[in-house]
């Protein structure tokens, strides 16, 4: 088979990378492609939400005004986006028994307040959290279609809450760009496979964001700790009015978050965790922004 010339460009520029790669790893001099993979492979992103004194969002922050530190060392920030930014969301619904009286249709509202926010740019999936853990809606733009399913749930089961976690971030996680998990429900955990230690090793190795909000009653320490590792929030809302607003804030301010990303300094090792904290240069704002990274 003859191919047409661009095609045939193509290949030849093919060999002739992969020849010229393997040259290179012969006398112990790394490519440039390889060279760019390894940055693009080291490259660390950070979402950073800012709120003035008053917790409300802050979208006027400049480049230099913000510090990001890796293990308490300044680094130099190559990247960086602000503004309005396409998101894919994760929203978890708990479906449970525990959840009939009132609190099942409350999230139900408030998880359509949150669609109605997100652009068109945006997407979204379900998850239903039940004994088992379901996803009736996969990852879509059709905000329509995750409706439809988030109104059709009725109470089943009990709250396998820590399976829950795990299975939406393993779903959402393949998604480009800003990824967040936002969950809904009363926080009773009950029978699930995987243990509060199973769900922190598993949003460690992730920077997909979680709001988890909790009705009419604490917020588990699990569920705390998941928010201010992935630099999201936890709320405690009680009362089922609230819930639209608390949804809406939550799809606004993902949507108003900056983009600062970093080559470590330290050679990256695997399986190392690095802290990160990120500054602003503005008295009385405050930035949230996750806790670190688990090196791979």
């Amino acid at each position: 088979m003859i191919l047409p010339f661009a095609q045939r460009a193509g290949v030849l520029a093919g060999l002739a990378l992969l020849a010229f790669t393997s040259v290179n790893a012969r006398h112990g001099i790394p490519s440039v492609a390889a060279q760019q993979f390894t940055a693009r492979a080291e490259l660390v992103e950070v979402y950073a939400t800012v709120t003035d004194g008053e917790g409300r969002f802050v979208t006027d922050v400049a480049r230099g005004e913000f510090t990001v530190l890796e293990d308490g060392v300044a680094q130099q920030v190559t990247t960086f986006a602000d503004g309005e930014q396409p998101v894919s969301i994760a929203l978890a619904v708990d479906r449970s028994f525990s959840m009939a009286t009132g609190q099942l249709e409350a999230a139900k509202r408030g998880g359509r307040e949150l669609l109605l926010e997100l652009g068109d740019q945006d997407r979204a999936m379900l998850v239903a959290i039940g004994s088992e853990v379901d996803v009736p809606v996969p990852l879509t733009n059709d905000r329509r279609a995750v409706d439809i399913a988030l109104q059709a749930l009725d109470p089943w089961g009990s709250t396998a809450l820590h399976d829950a976690v795990v299975t939406a971030f393993d779903a959402i996680e393949p998604a480009p760009g800003r990824r967040a998990l936002v969950i809904v429900s009363d926080g009773l955990e009950r029978g699930s496979r995987r243990s509060a230690s199973d769900v922190l090793a598993r949003v460690r190795a992730s920077d997909v964001l979680a709001y988890p909000v909790v009705l009419q009653g604490k917020v588990p320490e699990v569920l705390a700790q998941l928010a201010v590792t992935t630099g999201g929030q936890a709320y405690r809302v009680k009362r089922l009015a609230d819930l639209p607003g608390v949804l809406r804030r939550i799809a606004v301010e993902l949507r108003h978050q900056y983009l600062l990303g970093y080559q470590p300094l330290r050679p990256v090792v695997s399986g190392q965790y690095r802290r990160i904290e990120v500054r602003v240069a503005r008295q009385k704002h405050h930035v949230r922004a996750r806790a670190g990274y688990l090196a791979r």
